[in-house]
């Protein structure tokens, strides 16, 4: 992932609506180690029903907030998260709504999946599990990262959908 600066950040939600993108809290950006990412995640510490993620669709960065259903996996159960394709446990999948861009989202339409609590789908796909069949453990880091980015880049079409 290229880097982004905060301004970059702020400046690239679709789906927003009336709110304000300067009142979003950005997290400090100097530890991040951006060529180890698909996309950049995280859950506002000041209201913690928000998310947020930002990545590059082509030349620019696409945003995307998030708001957290009520409703969750039943506890003591596995679930998977929609992005990653990792399965963990129910607590730690949560399901996220995205109103979507536009016109639709004033008007309440949003989508919803399951995703990591934590956002944090670019550092669970570098874990490859152990005994991963016939392929070498760098060709399926390879398919995870290569089906998470496809898999954010058609929810992100599917958030910013205006018909």
């Amino acid at each position: 992932m290229k880097p982004l600066a905060p301004d970059d950040i702020r400046a690239s939600f679709v789906n927003l609506g009336e709110a304000d993108p300067d009142r979003i809290f950005v997290p400090a950006l100097h530890e991040v180690i951006w060529d180890e990412r698909e996309y950049f995640g995280w859950r506002d510490p000041q209201n913690r029903s928000r998310g947020y993620l930002v990545h590059w669709v082509g030349d620019r960065p696409v945003g995307l907030m998030l708001r957290v259903s009520p409703s969750a996996p039943p506890p003591g159960v596995a679930a998977m998260c929609s992005l990653c394709h990792t399965s963990r446990p129910s607590d730690q999948i949560t399901m996220f709504s995205a109103p979507r861009a536009g016109e639709a989202g004033v008007n309440g339409n949003s989508i919803g999946t399951y995703i990591c609590d934590d956002l944090a789908c670019s550092h669970v796909v570098r874990h490859v599990p152990p005994g991963t069949a016939a392929k070498s453990s760098a060709e399926v880091l390879a398919e995870r990262i290569v089906g998470l980015g496809t898999r954010l880049t058609a929810f992100t079409a599917n958030v910013m959908k205006t018909a």
